[in-house]
């Protein structure tokens, strides 16, 4: 497995702990250190750098790209450059923020006309980084563009389990069975109300085997 944009790792020693081979990545190889003093068991191997310049002798089965394409000027070359990684038969899992969500206020990737102007801007940690939200038919686009079969897409995180529209003042004083019981409820949506009011995206691409 390769975690790309890893940062304090958490994914990346979850996985080796539970016995996959893991490969961490960020930009920020001093964050490296970081990992190594939290790791304490599990094979994990360390490759700092830019996303878009990794190279590696051998394929992975697996990559995880979770909230960082959103932090990127150009997420469709992001993507391809990940799919790259990935072994035929293999699978890229992403979370994202929602694009669709209906208080987003960024704009939308597919109109812009020079993404290359937010470049210096890119690749910031923090919400602040954010420069466009995908929505679920650019994501179906790029996959396609990649090389990518889109497996499985899934929306996720109410206004009540985000805190949005004051529903804040909720979470403090109702049972966490609860909460959990209305986020599980909200995955049964149909999609096209799913994606206008649940916040973020996940989802499960494959790279098909070579004919």
């Amino acid at each position: 497995m390769l975690d790309i944009a890893a940062a304090q790792g958490n994914f990346t020693l979850s996985l080796a702990e539970i016995g996959y081979q893991v490969t961490w990545n960020d930009l920020r190889d001093d964050l490296a250190g970081y990992v190594k003093l939290k790791h304490t068991f599990g094979d994990v191997a360390y490759a700092p750098g830019n996303a878009f310049d990794l190279d590696f002798p051998d394929l992975f089965d697996g990559v995880l790209i979770t909230e960082v394409i959103e932090h990127v000027a150009h997420p469709d070359r992001f993507l391809e450059a990940t799919a790259r990684l990935v072994k035929p038969g293999g699978c890229i899992v992403m979370t994202t923020p929602n694009g669709a969500y209906f208080r987003n206020t960024l704009p939308k990737f597919s109109d812009c006309p020079d993404p290359s102007i937010f470049e210096s801007g890119q690749f910031k940690p923090d919400a602040d980084g954010h420069i466009f939200l995908l929505y679920p038919e650019e994501i179906h686009r790029f996959a396609l563009a990649s090389g990518l079969v889109v497996e499985e897409i899934q929306f996720f995180t109410n206004l009540l389990t985000n805190g949005h529209l004051k529903t804040s003042y909720l979470l403090p004083i109702l049972p966490r069975r609860i909460v959990h019981a209305i986020e599980s409820g909200s995955q049964l949506l149909p999609s096209k109300v799913a994606e206008r009011i649940l916040l973020q995206v996940g989802v499960r691409f494959r790279r098909p085997l070579d004919v």
